[in-house]
């Protein structure tokens, strides 16, 4: 399994990034998921149903199951949120797993940059930014996409992509 992040400030386009990349990338017959950083609050369940009771009644896990999908909701109650590395180790086996948000942790990422965000770039400053996507001109030695060029974004993607292994040893022991 392969690992690769986008990373920027808010209101750079990660999203709709990833909304473009996906399908090409499902068209090149690759299997993929996405983790995906949220804040603080957020819940996907609907306050009133028997799942959202029952982690409301104090359930630690809540798995909750149709023809159609499943998903699985883990309720820390207090303890640390979980690393990246620890997250990707539940995960299915896939081609390629995209990381968005998760910008402090070690895996390599192409940093998403749009300059009527204004807001500086981050790659000076994290060695583990592998490329960078935007609609500015940038002065680097990294590859840099176009925002709009979808294919070299998704080749920049897998050109940097690292296994999941790599991932795991580089993430040892930090907190």
């Amino acid at each position: 399994m392969k690992v690769i992040g986008l990373a920027g400030w808010s209101g750079a386009g990660k999203t709709t990034l990833l909304s473009r990349v996906i399908p090409l990338l499902l068209g090149n017959g690759l299997r993929l998921s996405v983790v995906k950083h949220a804040h603080h609050h957020f819940d996907v369940d609907v306050p009133g149903k028997d799942s959202w009771v029952h982690r409301q009644s104090g359930a630690t896990e809540v798995l909750v199951s149709s023809a159609n999908r499943w998903a699985l909701m883990h309720e820390l109650r207090g303890a640390a949120e979980p690393r990246l590395p620890e997250l990707l180790k539940k995960m299915s086996p896939v081609d390629l797993v995209i990381v968005e948000g998760f910008k402090a942790e070690p895996h390599r990422k192409i940093e998403v940059h749009r300059a009527a965000n204004g807001k500086p770039l981050l790659f000076p400053g994290d060695p583990a930014i592998a490329g960078i996507a935007t609609d500015a001109a940038v002065e680097t030695a990294l590859p840099v996409a176009h925002l709009d060029d979808i294919a070299a974004v998704a080749a920049m993607m897998l050109g940097s992509a690292m296994s999941l292994e790599e991932l795991l040893a580089r993430g040892a022991g930090e907190s």
